[in-house]
């Protein structure tokens, strides 16, 4: 039987390893797909150091992949895919179908949601079986080390900002410019905001201004966030894709009357926000989850209409260890992608 190359972990926090497995064939409503590109998200590190229930070592982390159908299985012939098709699997890597959520039509949020690298192998690797409800399709304009990388982050922050209370012409800030918010700036300015970069340093305006951006506030400026947002008439609606709650708690206060805030970025600490700051001006405070493979569908449609793509450093898949310690050190431009071939 002929294998493949996964770059796996066997030890929760341990290094990557290169190994072979064999072949599998795609059981009753899967799919293989053999990987070409797949993004390294910093919420791979969950399943690397197996800090969420359920995940089994060795563990494959790769929730952000983009290949092609290599072999259909049993019951997935008429759902309209073919050998062949160019196809990406994000954080949406399937659903159960019965749970309260799924039977309401809220798949992001099924109790039961199969994520690549948790509830199976993921995309370090040069191929993945996965669901079929979890493909979505690539379009011809995109390479597949652009794909990848939309189908988590890039669909968190399209998802978050068209389905904000936002409307065109509204004012919207996005909370850094790392992995998630290159991508947000640019969504935000196509979709027709008066988008606003916020980050740290001054350096960083000229980029905030050429990923679309009309305004730039450095938080270290001196200036609190909240003030120089609000020196702009205050914001609808912040999507903060920082994963730092101080920073993020600190936009609250320029936010519009009825603004709402979107949490993106992830942190364990608690973000430092009182009632007073939310009830008389009647802000609304929420998070934001992923999206499903309809949605990324949508985003990388989008993203080749408008031009879009998220800024990639490529290493092949020998190179796994490094790269996913280039993340980790939050030294990656903007997103590290495996690539394969």
């Amino acid at each position: 039987m002929s294998t493949y190359r996964v770059a796996q972990v066997t030890t929760a926090g341990g290094p990557f390893e290169l190994a072979e497995r064999q072949v599998p064939e795609p059981g009753r409503g899967q799919v293989r797909i053999a990987v070409e590109a797949c993004g390294i998200c910093h919420s791979d590190a969950l399943f690397v150091n197996a800090e969420l229930p359920g995940v089994a070592l060795p563990v494959v982390p790769g929730h952000e992949i983009a290949g092609r159908i290599e072999e259909l299985g049993e019951g997935t012939q008429d759902r309209g895919w073919q050998v062949g098709d160019r196809v990406a699997v994000g954080w949406f890597g399937g659903s159960c179908g019965h749970c309260g959520p799924c039977r309401q039509g809220d798949f992001i949020v099924c109790r039961n949601l199969q994520v690549p690298g948790w509830a199976y192998d993921g995309g370090f690797g040069e191929k993945v079986i996965a669901p079929v409800d979890a493909l979505a399709r690539i379009p011809e304009a995109l390479a597949a080390s652009d794909a990848g990388p939309m189908a988590c982050a890039g669909v968190t922050v399209f998802n978050g900002l068209r389905r904000s209370s936002a409307k065109a012409g509204d004012r919207v800030a996005v909370l850094g410019l790392g992995g998630l918010g290159h991508l947000a700036v640019q969504y935000a300015a196509a979709l027709g905001f008066e988008t606003v970069g916020i980050a740290r340093g001054a350096e960083k305006a000229d980029f905030a201004k050429r990923l679309g951006a009309h305004h730039y506030v450095d938080s270290t400026s001196g200036t609190p966030v909240a003030e120089a947002l609000q020196s702009l008439g205050g914001v609808n609606v912040v999507l903060a894709t920082a994963g730092n709650s101080e920073a993020i708690a600190a936009t609250v206060d320029g936010l519009a009357p009825r603004g709402e805030l979107v949490v993106i970025g992830a942190d364990s600490e608690p973000m430092g926000i009182v009632p007073a700051q939310l009830l008389m001006t009647g802000r609304i405070v929420r998070g934001h989850p992923s999206g499903t493979s309809q949605d990324v569908e949508d985003t990388m449609a989008f993203s080749a209409l408008h031009g879009i793509r998220p800024m990639t450093e490529t290493v092949p898949l020998d190179g796994a260890a490094e790269a996913y310690q280039k993340m980790l050190s939050g030294k990656a431009r903007f997103r590290m992608v495996l690539t394969n071939g």
